[in-house]
């Protein structure tokens, strides 16, 4: 699963953050909750969970069902 969610971060997810000069990244994955950092433009932005709950949770969960939960580390 780590590596069908970095593939995943990298063709699906960062280019639309790369839009805000944005990016996030990949720190764990346990039990099928899923630990991203968010950097650049979009490290400490008001938005963030914006982005997070309606970005890029849907993306993961419609190509990992197994996902149960993402949150920001």
């Amino acid at each position: 699963m780590i590596d069908q969610i970095k593939e995943i971060i990298a063709t699906d997810i960062n280019p639309m953050l790369e839009l805000h000069a944005g990016g996030c990244e990949l720190l764990d994955v346990d039990d099928g909750i899923v630990t991203l950092r968010l950097f650049g433009g979009c490290s400490g932005c008001p938005s963030s969970q914006i982005t997070l709950f309606n970005g890029i949770v849907p993306i993961l969960r419609d190509k990992i069902p197994e996902i149960r939960d993402v949150v920001l580390g």
